[in-house]
């Protein structure tokens, strides 16, 4: 699976808050969740501004805080392809996978992306080109078992792939 986009930068410990903020957990329509997504970030016009494929660049422990899995669900919901940050919260990444989002760590992608460079991220391999640049980076590949999780659409989807 090849995803490409435009590359949205973030800082540091951006929060599950900071992804899709509390006040609207009264919902888990991903729908009405990637409408605010990001929305208490430092780009609170992310939605606004991003197009479908795009590519959210995070420093590290991106999706600390909560162990809510509207954070995942939102930012896929969104239109975001995949994330990339130098490291990720544990609850979050696994989150990621069984709601059906492709992450990927690679700190050397992230310290050389500028906000607005277009990727172009295989899936399969790990291999991170910033064709604005020309620049390819090799983050870990995503392994097989959780490679079928993003191809079902998640978790849920996969066990009712294997049930039916």
């Amino acid at each position: 699976m090849k995803l490409k986009g435009k590359a949205w930068k973030f800082g540091a410990d951006i929060d599950t808050d900071a992804i899709i903020p509390a006040r609207y957990l009264n919902t888990s329509d991903p729908v009405e969740l990637a409408k605010h997504c990001m929305e208490d970030s430092k780009t609170p016009d992310f939605m606004k501004r991003m197009t479908k494929g795009d590519i959210i660049v995070a420093e590290k422990n991106f999706g600390c805080g909560s162990s809510r899995e509207h954070a995942p669900i939102a930012i896929k919901a969104a239109g975001v392809s995949c994330v990339v940050a130098k490291t990720f919260a544990r609850i979050f990444y696994r989150n990621s996978f069984n709601m059906g989002l492709p992450i990927f760590e690679c700190p050397e992608a992230v310290d050389d992306i500028k906000e607005g460079d277009t990727l172009e991220v295989d899936a399969q391999s790990g291999k991170i080109k910033n064709t604005t640049t020309g620049k390819t980076y090799q983050a870990n590949a995503i392994p097989p078992f959780m490679q079928e999780l993003i191809a079902a659409g998640g978790l849920m989807e996969w066990v009712k792939k294997k049930v039916a």
